[in-house]
């Protein structure tokens, strides 16, 4: 009897924990998106030429950390007249490289636990590398034969009269009323926006490293080897079920952030296997843009239903063009999995990735551009 009120208790642990881990996510996304919106809305209308648009959605997208956000903008300022599908599509390229900073920072709060740390920074850069990987491949078909553009606007053009379909989330609609009060607080302590932010990034970090140091703690005494031998189980061996509950997830919650991430202290606490969580990233890849494609059938602009196809048919090929392939499927692996050991031996490399890959580098490179 002892040993199964205990079980429950560590049970509501993990949930109490897991919402404020979601709660975290949220915040820091509020934070950035108060800090970047604006920034990032001026960027992408500055841009005509693919390869600064590729920078421009990188760099964009991590500032607000939600390609949604990013999307949602750059359909704007399409239905507006301010870009071209063909020039939005480079940008939407690159929002999918700047989301996956989210569960990249989520990595670090392991950064004080060596070997979770491994684990950890090596499933959220798998994301990253087969994004970068997906992008290598695509980016050059598409400036030379406006494959993505063509099967878009020829998609669109079957969908645009098709009622859109609205999906409320309820992970976010559990999650919002606490960062609603968390932002009001914030806003009332500092007086102005800008330390508001601050002080909600600042917090985001605090409640985020709490959490997915306790979470780790109480899954590992809570499954033992138990979950770790059924998921593992299941899902390496049907690898395509992994894929499908990534893309069945991310459709409820509306969020391939909120996904990756919360296999982060799965794979740190060693339940999963980078190998596994793999195909569930991949899932949650695709089935972040179905959402966005049910939603814009409700706008009636054709601009927007064809950047969401377009968007859809960049994850779904890099996927189909990846992932059966047995040669091109380990290389996002083994190259997380490389970074997670060096980073391991020397945290900064870490951080001069994370600030490096989806600030840094961008940032100068659109410079650059903009000189010459």
């Amino acid at each position: 009897m002892k040993k199964k009120l205990e079980i429950v208790y560590k049970i509501l642990a993990v949930a109490a924990l897991l919402y404020l881990f979601l709660v975290s996510i949220s915040l820091m996304g509020a934070a950035f998106k108060g800090f970047g919106k604006g920034f990032a809305e001026n960027l992408i209308r500055t841009t005509s030429n693919p390869f600064v648009g590729l920078f421009i959605g990188i760099l964009a997208t991590s500032l607000v950390q939600s390609s949604s956000t990013t999307t949602s903008v750059v359909v704007g300022i399409v239905g507006a007249g301010g870009l071209t599908v063909g020039n939005a599509i480079p940008i939407i390229m690159g929002a999918n490289i700047g989301t996956t900073v989210t569960n990249t920072l989520v990595s670090l709060g392991h950064v004080n636990r060596r070997d979770e740390f491994e684990r950890a920074i090596s499933a959220a850069t798998v994301h990253d590398f087969f994004n970068l990987i997906c992008v290598a491949i695509l980016f050059p078909i598409e400036l030379s034969t406006g494959y993505l553009e063509k099967t878009a606007t020829f998609m669109s053009g079957i969908f645009s009269g098709v009622g859109g379909i609205k999906f409320v989330s309820p992970i976010k609609l559990v999650i919002k009323p606490a960062v609603g009060l968390i932002q009001k607080a914030a806003l009332l302590l500092s007086g102005s926006e800008l330390p508001a932010y601050i002080l909600m990034a600042v917090l985001s970090l605090v409640i985020l490293f709490f959490a997915l140091y306790f979470i780790v703690k109480v899954m590992k005494s809570l499954v033992v080897n138990r979950a770790e031998i059924i998921l593992d189980n299941v899902i390496n061996k049907s690898p395509i079920l992994g894929l499908f509950a990534g893309l069945a997830f991310t459709i409820v919650v509306q969020s391939s952030s909120i996904t990756t991430s919360l296999l982060i202290p799965l794979v740190a606490a060693g339940i999963l296997t980078i190998k596994a969580a793999f195909p569930i990233t991949i899932g949650a890849n695709i089935g972040t843009t179905t959402t966005a494609i049910l939603a814009s059938f409700a706008t009636g602009n054709v601009s927007a239903i064809t950047i969401a196809f377009a968007h859809f048919m960049f994850n779904l090929t890099g996927t189909v063009c990846i992932y059966p392939i047995r040669f091109f499927r380990v290389v996002p692996i083994n190259l997380a999995k490389a970074f997670g050991e060096l980073a391991a031996k020397k945290k900064r490399y870490a951080i001069i990735y994370v600030l490096g890959v989806f600030f840094l580098m961008p940032t100068l490179l659109i410079i650059i551009s903009k000189l010459f």
